[in-house]
């Protein structure tokens, strides 16, 4: 009787695991609004760089030491950014710019989706930081869930960077003032 309620259980647990694992292949992807944009980012993105949500980053802000850095081009970042995020650019990439940063120092990078912080984010680990994380749905998804932007004068702006019209179609907030 024991063992097979030992079997039973243990079958039930593996049952209840897998049935909670993402499929081979598969990585498990914080929620973000657009439903369309997330199956975007699923073919777009290789995961190389742990997700972190934008509510969990919203919640890590007020608890401890953060590094956000915005990896879109200069011109994006002047016209809006997350508060308290610094350039750390992706053409233009330069290590210099976080040479204050403890390599063990938690790390979040983003971009206007995702794409070109996965890259930056992939090139700090390779430099030894330990604890980066990509923002998933990125500058875009903050935005769309209403949380604030500032500008390169540290002001309050509803102006959103969207790199270019086609990716403007993802910003779908009517109060978000998209620019490209």
């Amino acid at each position: 009787m024991k063992n097979w309620l030992s079997l039973f259980c243990g079958t039930i647990a593996s049952t209840l695991i897998f049935s909670c694992t993402p499929a081979t292949g598969q990585i498990e992807r914080p929620t973000i609004t657009n439903s369309s944009l997330d199956q975007k980012l699923a073919g777009m993105l290789k995961f190389s760089v742990p997700l972190i949500s934008v509510e969990a980053l919203h919640i890590k802000i007020e608890k401890e030491k953060i590094y956000i850095f915005d990896t879109r081009e200069y011109k994006e970042f002047q016209i809006s950014h997350i508060p308290n995020a610094r350039h750390l650019g992706y053409s233009d990439f330069n290590l210099t710019r976080v040479k204050d940063v403890p390599k063990d120092a938690t790390v979040v990078v983003y971009c206007s989706v995702g794409y070109r912080s996965e890259k930056i984010g992939e090139r700090l680990i390779a430099k030894g930081y330990t604890h980066v994380l990509n923002l998933y749905g990125s500058i875009f998804e903050w935005a769309e869930q209403g949380l604030p932007l500032e500008d390169s004068n540290s002001q309050a702006t509803n102006k959103l960077h969207t790199y270019n019209r086609e990716w403007g179609k993802w910003i779908k907030g009517k109060e978000i003032h998209k620019i490209w």
